[in-house]
């Protein structure tokens, strides 16, 4: 009676393990059950491992769902289909990396425990949550599914990466449809301020703020503002923003419809909106005009913030305008009357004029006589002098001087100016001054290949020739002789009062030395020198007396059959002398050895004193005698060999 408790109970919790994913445990408790009612009718040992094996093989082969009763009645299909639809909708089928919403179900000082419908809870962080100060159980939170199951088996889910990539994905999309966002302006930084966009730091350059520069950017920090994003890096995730865009549409059609009722030459009151060094920038009431700083004033400025400063209200005159372009150019000195117009009218050429220069350039200085009205100083006017120079050499910016007016166009508003004109002109009484012969002294100025210029006083200029500078060495290059700086002596050989030259002369100075060498230097006359140079003709020889002379290669062959070299002294034998030419030829080889034309020279003169022999003993003989003649004979044969 013992055995149908057994064999209930496990029936009695089958019923119930059968309606839940668990059935398997219905028909392992039937057969057990039927084997308990057996035991005590046959006892048996107590089975082995491979016993229960392959008994637990058995029933599982025989196993049938079909079988499997709930309340005595059998699963349908059916039924079967509906309990598995209800088993599955009863969890979310969730995406990893997706952003969904989740329900707080806890929460403690280190994290947060969000019911997102999933098999299982997530956690997180407390300190993503940590800005929303009146978070509490039950409130919805965005999450982002990072991992449906990590290797503890727990769902892992972030707060903070949901609010980053809603934000890009918000931001991304405000891009693409030209939305206008709001966001918080959290700082100011280099060149701009930093937006704060959906919980994205955005950049606001400072150009971006208004349509007119913007001088203090504090004003803006710890304010909401509407923007629009203009540009996007997604690979660096960097967003730029804008507030001047939202109000540029707007003032485009302001400005077309300014635009269209300008006229050139209408006069209208602006407000300076930005000042730089090359002009002004006027805002027209929604439109930006420009004016030059050529169109500021009359006068020469430096910058602009001498005529005008930041948001004064001025009046300016529309000078030109380009509809497609949007460019206005305005004028400010138009507004007055053209300095020319008020210059005197009596002011004529000759007359002296007082000024400020203001601009210095190489080739001279523009002098400002009155606001508006300049004239120019040309370097050539500064100055008598005639040689090269430039205008920084005698004036300088800020300079007040008197000048001479020279040419005056009232027509084209132009007038030139001279300086040295104040002063009596040097050339005017040059030949009494410094009439030909006279001596003075000059400073050396400037090199030529052909001489040097040298100034004796300021506005007096002359030229020494290269040949005018000593009687005796040949000056390759001035620069041999002299310094630029340096004094030298000189002697007027010319005086031309109408192109305004002076022939100079330093080796005149002296007597010509040519004179005396001519006398010492004589043709067949022998003389120590000492070889100084050579080139591919033949030789230059220092000769006493500080002369030099030249010796042709062929002349330069001694005795011993070797040529002469640099810094051998030598005899050497004049062959040629020119006074004019201040030119003497030397010869070595002539010293040992006669040249043809001396030989026949010595030949012919033994030869003469032998006929003066004979004639004389022909004289002194009136008759001769055999012995007589046989004398004669033989001397006359004697000459007969010497010819040959």
């Amino acid at each position: 009676m013992e055995a149908a408790p057994a064999e209930e109970a496990p029936v009695a919790e089958a019923a119930p393990v059968a309606e839940e994913p668990a059935a398997e445990a219905a028909p392992v408790a039937e057969e057990p059950a039927a084997e308990a009612s057996e035991l005590p009718e046959t006892p048996k040992a107590p089975r082995k491992a491979h016993e229960i094996e392959n008994a637990y093989a058995d029933i599982m082969a025989n196993f049938d769902w079909n079988d499997v009763e709930k309340k005595g009645k059998s699963y349908s299909d059916s039924e079967k289909k509906n309990l598995e639809d209800l088993y599955t909708k009863s969890f979310k089928s969730i995406d990893e990396q997706a952003v969904i919403m989740g329900t707080v179900v806890s929460i403690n000082s280190r994290e947060v425990v969000v019911n997102i419908g999933f098999k299982s809870d997530g956690v997180i962080s407390a300190s993503e949550l940590r800005y929303n100060t009146n978070l509490k159980i039950g409130d919805e939170v965005e999450v982002y599914v990072e991992n449906q199951e990590d290797a503890n088996g727990q769902l892992q889910l972030s707060h903070k990466k949901a609010r980053l990539l809603k934000s890009w994905q918000r931001v991304n999309k405000a891009y693409e449809d030209e939305e206008v966002i709001t966001g918080y302006v959290k700082c100011k930084t280099k060149g701009g301020l930093i937006v704060d966009v959906f919980g994205i730091e955005a950049f606001l350059p400072g150009s971006q703020i208004d349509v007119k520069p913007i001088r203090d950017y504090d004003v803006f920090v710890d304010k909401t503002m509407d923007f629009k994003v203009v540009k996007i890096n997604q690979e660096y995730k960097n967003v730029v923003v804008s507030h001047k865009a939202l109000i540029e549409d707007e003032l485009e059609a302001q400005k077309a419809e300014i635009i269209a009722k300008l006229e050139k030459g209408q006069v209208l009151e602006g407000t300076v909106k930005n000042i730089t060094n090359y002009g002004v920038f006027v805002d027209l009431g929604g439109v930006d005009g420009l004016i030059h700083i050529t169109d500021l004033s009359w006068g020469r400025i430096i910058h602009p913030e001498e005529i005008v400063k930041l948001d004064q209200k001025i009046n300016v005159v529309i000078l030109d305008f380009d509809e497609n372009k949007k460019r206005i150019a305005l004028g400010l000195k138009q507004l007055t009357p053209h300095p020319w117009d008020a210059l005197d009218p009596n002011l004529k050429v000759g007359d002296k004029v007082h000024g400020k220069v203001v601009v210095i350039a190489d080739y001279g200085a523009f002098l400002e006589i009155m606001p508006g009205v300049e004239g120019l100083i040309h370097v050539s006017e500064m100055s008598w002098s005639q040689h090269l120079r430039t205008a920084h050499d005698f004036l300088k910016v800020g300079d007040e001087i008197d000048a001479v007016l020279l040419t005056l166009d009232r027509e084209e508003r132009k007038m030139s100016l001279g300086i040295k004109q104040l002063t009596p002109d040097p050339w005017e009484n040059i030949a009494e001054k410094y009439p030909v012969g006279s001596k003075h002294t000059a400073t050396v100025r400037n090199f030529t290949n052909f001489g040097i210029f040298v100034e004796l006083e300021e506005g007096i200029d002359g030229l020494i020739h290269i040949s005018d500078l000593s009687w005796s060495k040949k000056i390759k290059h001035p620069a041999e002789f002299t310094n630029i700086g340096d004094k030298i002596d000189v002697v007027v050989l010319e005086v031309n009062v109408e192109e305004r030259r002076l022939s100079l002369g330093h080796k005149q100075l002296e007597e010509n030395p040519w004179d005396v060498f001519e006398t010492i230097f004589t043709v067949g006359s022998e003389h120590e020198g000492t070889i100084v140079s050579m080139n591919d003709k033949g030789a230059v020889v220092s000769l006493p007396y500080g002369i030099e002379g030249f010796a042709f290669n062929r002349a330069l062959l001694k005795e011993d059959g070797n040529t002469a070299k640099v810094d051998e002294t030598l005899k050497f034998k004049v062959v040629e002398f020119s006074k004019e030419a201040k030119k003497i030829n030397l010869s070595h080889t002539r010293t040992w050895q006669l040249s043809p034309e001396e030989d026949k020279k010595k030949m012919m003169a033994e030869d003469k004193k032998k006929a003066k022999e004979i004639a004389s003993i022909n004289e002194k003989t009136e008759k001769t005698t055999l012995g007589d003649l046989g004398v004669l004979q033989k001397l006359k044969e004697d000459l007969e060999k010497k010819e040959e």
